[in-house]
């Protein structure tokens, strides 16, 4: 099963589960329970800390749920913040997910010190679900933007061309 946020994001050979983390995690589980899948591959944009270009295209299967305040040391969680299908997260691009879109440079320096990548905003919880239900998981991503000031700007002048590169690629590796 091929799985995308939706909204701007979608494709013909994916079902949307939502934006976030919440709604994914609810939508994805209604469409696992009424169809349980061999596999979960979910397909998106993604913005770079800074390591990865503007239109390179990502796969991994580790995700993180890191938020700003956790780095600023003013917050904590008793829960497990990061989560990997693959068994060797320190082979992986972590992919970190929130609520919140990162807009700061210094941010986004953070994350790459923590071996973090990219953000995406539904990633966790498809891992999430995908775990709970013992199904295999990857995502494909596409960067559209750096995590800075102007990363919404500079989302939405990429995101036309980000969107076929991907649906190109995804046709490409046979997986549609």
């Amino acid at each position: 099963m091929i799985v995308c946020a939706g909204n701007i994001e979608q494709f013909s050979f994916a079902n949307p589960i939502g934006i976030g983390l919440v709604e994914s995690a609810i939508n994805l589980t209604r469409l696992v329970l009424m169809n349980p899948p061999e596999y979960l591959i979910f397909v998106g944009t993604a913005g770079s800390y800074g390591n990865k270009e503007l239109f390179e295209i990502v796969e991994s299967r580790v995700a993180s749920n890191i938020e700003h305040s956790f780095l600023n040391k003013t917050a904590y969680t008793p829960i497990d913040n990061v989560v990997s299908s693959s068994g060797n997260v320190s082979r992986e691009t972590i992919v970190n997910s929130s609520n919140y879109i990162t807009a700061s440079k210094a941010i986004s320096k953070r994350y790459l010190s923590l071996k973090i990548d990219l953000e995406n905003m539904e990633f966790f919880s498809v891992l999430k679900v995908a775990q709970e239900f013992n199904i295999p998981v990857a995502g494909i991503f596409v960067v559209t933007n750096f995590c800075y000031e102007m990363a919404h700007e500079e989302f939405k002048k990429n995101h036309p061309k980000a969107m076929e590169l991907l649906d190109a690629y995804i046709r490409k590796k046979g997986i549609v």
